[in-house]
């Protein structure tokens, strides 16, 4: 009760003061550190375009950490390897619960290993494929086709399948999309502009859910 009173104040005084998101830090050899202009962009395009007040650098956190409640978004990515520990997986199921926010972008070569941790998070609940007509992604930005495609990969469509509570979205995984390539510097990946524009644009979509339900 009293870390879901603590989130909830949190979240409430996000128009009033700068907030920070975090990376995540995991165990299994994956490359978690993935990416490394990504968030920075994403941070800097919402806080253009949606009047987001988040601070200009994310922070790293680990999943064993209580610092977990200090922020209202986690992002995770990696093209390898992950592996929770009890007491990680514990810390991760009662941060959600009590209102955080888990994104998890498969950077390719993430799903076989993801989807296994994510069962033992949620052992009771499956990941459900989100559909088109989700709020999550009507604003502010309009995906008419749901999750946009910003990297090929193998050639499957992108899917956004997540884990609800109480009807509420509160851990994302995003596949076969890569919307953090999509975030990352220009000259990283040589996307046009019209491909990192889509992947920033629902970048901002995901926040701005984050602080408006």
């Amino acid at each position: 009760m009293k870390k879901t009173i603590f989130l909830i104040l949190l979240f409430a005084t996000s128009s009033c003061f700068a907030q920070e998101i975090a990376l995540l830090k995991y165990n299994g050899g994956g490359d978690w550190y993935a990416n490394p202009t990504s968030l920075p962009n994403l941070i800097k395009f919402c806080n253009a375009t949606i009047n987001t007040k988040l601070k200009s650098k994310p922070r790293t956190v680990e999943p064993s950490s209580p610092d977990l409640l200090s922020y209202p978004f986690i992002h995770m990515t990696g093209h390898g390897n992950v592996v929770f520990n009890d007491a990680e997986l514990i810390n991760l199921r009662n941060y959600l619960l009590a209102g955080g926010f888990l994104h998890i972008d498969d950077n390719y070569g993430m799903d076989e290993y993801i989807r296994k941790e994510i069962k033992k998070i949620f052992p009771n609940d499956n990941l459900i494929e989100i559909p088109s007509n989700h709020v999550l992604f009507q604003k502010p930005f309009i995906f008419n086709n749901g999750l946009p495609k910003i990297h090929e990969h193998d050639g499957k469509r992108p899917q956004a399948f997540g884990i609800f509570i109480k009807g509420k979205l509160v851990l994302l995984y995003t596949y076969e999309c890569d919307l953090g390539d999509g975030w990352e510097d220009s000259e990283v990946h040589n996307d046009p502009y019209e491909v990192r524009e889509k992947a920033l644009k629902m970048g901002a979509n995901i926040i701005n859910y984050i602080f408006t339900n």
